[in-house]
């Protein structure tokens, strides 16, 4: 069986896994591709798939997205990625899958950080660091994922809100790559083939999430971002 092909596959698992539930799908993608793709392309085609994974699953759920907090996403994301861009040069980065995963876990567990938080916390900030650490670290959705489960009590809105933000994130990963030279017509037919398998797998997806209790999803969320947390932490020292 052709590359092209098991990666289709393999991206309608991940993408309708991350349709059901929200998060998930693109790190499970980020650990198999490695196997399956030149080193210099896992991350530009990852971001691509992901973009198309996002998008997707945002247009199929069009109705539960909050509006309200893209503008604000939006304008931190474009500074974040500019900032990043000078940033980058002059730090070192190993430890910021450690903040991710600890400001993870206090958001979602601890009471009085959360109180404290509430003070600065807001989309703007979120879409500054999401946007501009997703250059240098994968999984930077968990972070605004977090503050939607603590705003919407719908998972629904959930799931739908936070698929718009990423594809924000996303894109400027991509124009960024082009910018850098990256020619992503050389893996036309693998991204062709992901891409059809994350629309795919985003509509199916979106199709048993709307069967599924909303009390029940926010709760998996919840358990799927603490370990994804852990994940994040112990990578650095693993």
């Amino acid at each position: 069986m052709s590359n092209e092909i098991i990666l289709g596959l393999i991206t309608f698992l991940t993408s309708g896994m991350t349709a059901m539930i929200g998060v998930g799908g693109g790190m499970v993608l980020i650990a198999i591709v490695p196997s399956l793709l030149p080193a210099a392309a896992i991350i530009p085609i990852h971001a691509i798939n992901q973009w198309t994974s996002n998008f997707s699953r945002a247009f199929f759920s069009y109705k539960d997205v909050q509006l309200k907090v893209i503008p604000m996403f939006l304008l931190g994301s474009v500074i974040g990625v500019m900032c990043m861009s000078v940033v980058i040069y002059f730090i070192s980065l190993s430890y910021i899958p450690v903040f991710i995963g600890l400001y993870i876990l206090l958001s979602l567990h601890s009471e009085v950080f959360k109180q404290k938080l509430r003070k600065f916390e807001n989309y703007f900030i979120i879409g500054f660091f999401q946007t501009g650490l997703s250059m240098v670290v994968g999984a930077t959705g968990p972070l605004s994922m977090a503050l939607l489960l603590k705003e919407f009590k719908d998972g629904n809105k959930v799931i739908a809100t936070q698929a718009a933000l990423m594809s924000f994130t996303h894109i400027f990963k991509i124009i960024t790559f082009m910018f850098f030279g990256f020619v992503f017509s050389e893996y036309i037919w693998i991204i062709l083939s992901m891409m059809t398998g994350s629309i795919l797998g985003s509509y199916v997806g979106t199709k048993f999430r709307k069967k599924i209790n909303t009390e029940k999803i926010t709760k998996i969320l919840k358990v799927l971002l603490t370990l994804l947390a852990i994940k994040a932490i112990l990578s650095v020292f693993w």
